[in-house]
């Protein structure tokens, strides 16, 4: 049986046709989001850290880490900031992370700091790229997507996608890759525009599976592209696609329509024994008043915690940063962040979860509330000593 094993510096994730459909949570990526790009550039990682705690919290298996800020020069400042953001977040959760770039020296730069086994996204079909990702795959021994396209572009035919596919997996083996730790991307076509595109990548799937025996992965909001309503159509398309095999999707899981899909498929598959993390999510769900749709009752309160957690770990680099400068050491950050979290989790586990209007009020005294916070429960030479 295929299994493709990531890991964090805790915990051990598996990837697999008779394990849970993995999530890997898509929002640390600045591409498409002018203000997380800004922010990321000016040093400000405020809500870089707000979406690798709301990812967690709402079920992401693992994070996908993307930092490419710029199409210019793309080599001279994405290594770096990949790195950085790839301590910042493993720093604050213990899930595996995808290592998310489309430049090598960004891709070896994150993998030389990355703990335990991560996902390397991507390797496409083109020479250039089969000549430059591979070899990193090899050397750090960590698994790799291959994206089913190479330098004739991305084929609407499904033959010639396996083909690509079949291609990167036979020459990822004549550097030592085996199978178990090539995850395809087939490419998911949007539906809208392509009417048969659900049927296509449903077969697609079916042969990697069968034929490959290779793990497969998508960018799961593709199907739904230039539609209205697009989260009702990803919401059908889960269950679906894991139905027809896929084994993991880089998605948002901060939806909850989607991911109540996909628990919903472990469940039904098989993979969920006893349905154990249904009635764990789902034992006081409450619906929402008209019919609409509602997350899982104790969401709020999870969610609550994660909030000031996130509050607290960003005042908590500032901190760092400061005590850095006069200790002439970076141990403040760590020592820092790690005493905020533990002390305020539980404190605040039963506070009402802002919404989105009262986020944007928050933003503007994040470091005001989250300062307080930590000097209220201890001292700055208190949290030194930890």
């Amino acid at each position: 049986m295929t299994r493709t094993v990531l890991e964090s510096k805790t915990k051990t994730v598996v990837i697999g046709f008779d394990e849970p459909f993995c999530v890997i949570g898509e929002r640390i990526n600045p591409t498409g989001r002018k203000k997380l790009a800004a922010e990321m550039v000016a040093g400000n990682f405020e809500t870089v850290i707000k979406d690798a705690l709301e990812q967690v919290a709402a079920g992401a298996t693992m994070l996908d880490i993307n930092a490419g800020v710029t199409a210019v020069d793309p080599n001279a400042t994405e290594p770096a900031l990949l790195v950085q953001t790839l301590e910042i977040v493993q720093g604050l959760v213990d899930v595996p992370l995808s290592i998310d770039s489309s430049v090598t020296a960004a891709i070896e730069a994150g993998l030389k700091v990355a703990k335990g086994r991560p996902l390397v996204n991507s390797v496409t079909g083109e020479e250039e790229k089969l000549e430059a990702i591979l070899p990193l795959v090899a050397k750090y021994n960590v698994p790799v997507v291959a994206i089913s396209n190479d330098e004739t572009g991305i084929s609407q035919d499904p033959d010639v996608r396996f083909a690509v596919a079949k291609k990167i997996v036979e020459r990822a083996m004549d550097y030592g890759i085996k199978p178990h730790d090539i995850v395809v991307d087939p490419l998911v076509m949007p539906i809208g525009a392509i009417g048969s595109a659900g049927l296509q990548v449903f077969a697609l799937i079916r042969r990697l599976r069968e034929e490959l025996k290779v793990n497969t992965t998508c960018g799961l909001s593709n199907i739904s592209f230039g539609l209205p309503h697009r989260h009702g159509i990803n919401a059908g398309f889960i269950p679906m696609v894991i139905g027809a095999g896929m084994t993991s999707a880089i998605m948002n899981p901060c939806r909850p329509q989607e991911m109540e899909a996909v628990r919903a498929a472990n469940v039904l598959n098989g993979t969920d024994e006893n349905c154990y993390n249904w009635i764990k999510t789902y034992r006081d769900y409450k619906p929402a008043e008209g019919g609409a749709h509602a997350a899982p009752a104790a969401a709020p309160a999870a969610a609550a915690v994660l909030s000031i957690v996130a509050l607290a770990a960003v005042a908590a680099l500032s901190i760092a940063a400061s005590l850095s400068t006069l200790t002439g050491t970076m141990h403040a950050r760590d020592a820092t962040s790690r005493t905020i979290a533990q002390r305020w989790r539980t404190r605040f586990a039963c506070q009402a979860w802002p919404t989105r209007s009262r986020w944007s009020k928050a933003s503007s005294s994040t470091w005001r509330r989250a300062t307080s916070l930590a000097n209220e429960r201890r001292s700055i030479s208190s949290i030194m000593r930890v």
